[in-house]
Formats: C-alpha cells, structure tokens, sequence
C-alpha cells in the first residue's frame, strides 16, 4: 500500500504504520486492489489526510465505508467526484444546508472545497471492495482511524466533530469534550432521515457560529 500521505500526518502517525495490524492491513489491501476492483483509486486512499493538513483541522466528519459504486468513491466521506450524482446521504447533507443556510444545491457533490478550508472529512474504512457494502471492514483500517481521532483529540483543541448516526457517536468516545465540541444527530442517510433524526440539526450554521466567536475564518459550505 503506498503511504502518501502529508507530511504533517506522517509526523503523527509514523510509528502507527510500523505496527504488525498495520502491516497486516497493508498486505490485504495490496491483494484486494491486485485481484479485485476497489475504491478510492489507491493514490486517493487517504485524500481526506492530504487535502487536510493535522494542524489545519478545523471541523471533523466522521464516516464509514466509501462509496462502492463506479466513479463515486474520491478517498473523503460522502464526498464524490465532479460529475457524478449525488449518492442519498450527499443530497440530504445539500438539503440541509439549503434549509440552515439558504443556500442551493451544488452541482458537484466533490467536497474537496471543504477540506480545502479544514474540514477532515474521515471515513473510518478507508477501502472497500466494488458494489460490497462493508468488505475492507475489520481488517484494521478502524484501530488505525481510532488513533487518528484520539491524537487530534489529544494534541489540538477546539477541533468541532460532527458525529451523525450511531456509528460515528461510537468512534467519538475518545474525543476529550473538555477541549473539543461534539455535535451529534442521526445520519443523513434517507432511511434515519426520514424517521426525523437528520433534517433540522442545523450543524452548519452551529458551525460557523462557534467559528465566528473564536474569531476564527467561517466554512463556506
């Protein structure tokens, strides 16, 4: 598996890619990519830790598979490539923000513009096989992503984490909220959304709100 990955985050994870897990997990992802069909592309497995530098962390997403569709997955939770649709949980996120901020939907559903203003947007398996659902699940990938949020959580503070769904509260048990915000709702997805656990969160205005008292640049989301 190639380890691109920023300077700032190999600075903090180094010793976690020495790990025998860790080499375990390399190995099985090197095989799956050689004699499957698997997303991200591998130079974009971790694109969430390159388009957002460690020290540039502003606001946390937390996810969990990529998208296993053709073309969809671009290596940044619910986040796809330019061109194509947007997948339910993305069109939801957009109508959201519509409702909480008045803005229209976008017509690229690449999120990128958001890590690009320090948004870390962390899947918690960062591979997965073609059209299988979960498949790179528990090989590894969710100890090396519970060390990422325990050492933001550790060594930044005010970092804000927006946990959707059950899952994602689950991998926010070690955030210390003494020294973080932590905001919680069920996921975008339509099946919790539906139920009214998602639309009305209002997380992206909350945001910015806790961005502007800190004097600090707002997301344009």
């Amino acid at each position: 598996m190639d380890l691109k990955i920023h300077e700032s985050w190999k600075q903090e994870l180094s010793e976690e890619f020495e790990k025998p897990y860790f080499k375990k997990l390399a190995d099985f992802v090197d095989k799956e990519y050689a004699n499957h069909t698997c997303f991200p592309p591998q130079e974009k497995i971790f694109a969430a830790f390159n388009r957002c530098p460690f020290d540039q962390v502003k606001v946390a997403i937390i996810g969990q598979d990529p998208y296993h569709g053709v073309g969809q997955a671009n290596g940044l939770c619910f986040s796809v490539n330019d061109g194509i649709k947007h997948p339910p949980s993305l069109l939801n996120i957009f109508k959201e923000i519509t409702t909480d901020l008045g803005q229209e939907i976008p017509v690229s559903g690449n999120l990128e513009r958001w890590a690009a203003q320090g948004v870390l947007l962390l899947n918690t398996t960062l591979t997965v096989r073609a059209h299988e659902a979960g498949s790179h699940q528990k090989q590894g990938w969710e100890m090396f992503t519970d060390v990422v949020i325990d050492t933001l959580s550790r060594k930044r503070e005010n970092i804000i984490f927006l946990l959707w769904g059950g899952f994602a509260k689950k991998k926010g048990k070690k955030i210390d909220t003494s020294k973080h915000h932590v905001l919680t709702s069920g996921h975008p997805s339509p099946l919790s959304a539906n139920r009214g656990y998602w639309f009305g969160n209002k997380h992206f205005s909350k945001v910015n709100t806790l961005l502007k008292e800190r004097e600090e640049q707002l997301i344009k989301w």
